[in-house]
Parts: C-alpha cells; structure tokens; sequence
C-alpha cells in the first residue's frame, strides 16, 4: 500500500530495502470516506498524512458560518495542521474528505524514529517544507496581488484536475472569492 509514498520519495533520495521496511513499519493506512474528518478544530493533530487515493480539503469556518479553504489535497500530496502536530497545541483547521480517501499517516513518535533510521528522509522533509513554504508565499502573493479571474485563471492552468473533482464552491473558497463570482468569470470567459 506504500508503493506510491515509497516512489514520491525516491523521486527525492534513494531508498533502500531496509530504508522501505523502515516506512512500512511506521506509516499506518487509514481510510476515511467522503464528508469525514480526518482531524477537527480544537483536536491536536497527532498525525500527519500522505494521501494515497482521494481528496480532502483544509478549511477553517468564521463566526459567520462562511468556509475559508486553505488548501485542497489530493494524491501524493501531504496534510494536516503543522502548527498542532509540531506543538501539541489544538488544530485551527479541519480536514475533511472530498472523496472517499486512503491516507498513509504518520505520528511524531514513527517520524522520529525514520529520522533516526533514515537520516537522508530528514532531507526529503525539508525539501517538501521548503516547496509548501515556497507555495504559500506564491498564493498569498496572488491573493494580494491578482484579480479574481487572474487568480481562477492562475488555479485551473496549475491544478486543472482539481477544476473536474471538487465543486466550483470549494475552488471560490479556496481562491477568497463568492461563488458567484466565480460563476460570472467562468462565464465570461466561455463566451469571450
């Protein structure tokens, strides 16, 4: 079940078979299915997951009741609150399955321990840190930046698979704009 995680990392540093039988022991599969949550506001996040198979969106929901997506994952990439997993301190988002999801998910006790055993996998996560750090500051430039049609237009060019998986509320909450908004662009630029 870890063959695609196992192949993501090799991509980045070389693995041997003593280093796999390392992931395999620490990493647990945990399926979850569409609408459940994989972690809740207020609950520590105690695991960090790769999704194998699926979809699921990190959101925050203000006093208004108004969902605020601040990523949307799918296969091969990594989720959860960092700032809850690292801290200990209680999760600010909830993460919650678009799809039915596989997740390979990890705790700090079995990433520590594949730290230990696989010193290069330290190298592999600050590589993937430093990508998200590097896709963070990109959205919030164009947040800051774009209007709300360079940034739809900036959206399906990058992630042109997500456009056909999740509904166009989601892809308007996760760009910062109303749905209908989002409707009026999409419009716009099929009859220009």
């Amino acid at each position: 079940m870890l063959e695609t995680l196992i192949t993501d990392i090799s991509k980045t540093i070389p693995l041997t078979e003593a280093n796999k039988e390392c992931l395999f022991e620490n990493f647990k599969v945990k399926k979850i299915r569409k609408k459940q949550y994989f972690l809740q506001e207020g609950d520590v996040a105690f695991h960090t997951a790769y999704i194998e198979k699926g979809c699921l969106k990190t959101f925050t929901v203000d006093s208004e009741g108004s969902e605020h997506i601040y990523q949307i994952a799918i296969e091969g990439w990594w989720t959860s609150d960092m700032y809850s997993f690292l801290t200990g301190e209680p999760a600010i988002y909830n993460i919650e399955a678009v799809e039915d999801s596989v997740l390979l998910i990890i705790d700090k006790v079995g990433r520590e321990i594949i730290f230990e055993k696989i010193p290069k996998f330290e190298r592999f996560m600050r590589i993937l840190i430093e990508k998200n750090l590097v896709a963070n500051q990109n959205r919030l430039n164009s947040m800051m930046m774009q209007s709300a049609e360079e940034r739809y237009l900036s959206f399906i060019k990058k992630y042109p698979q997500l456009v056909k998986r999740v509904p166009q509320h989601m892809v308007a909450s996760y760009l910062g704009i109303k749905p209908e908004t989002l409707s009026r662009i999409r419009k716009q630029l099929t009859t220009s």
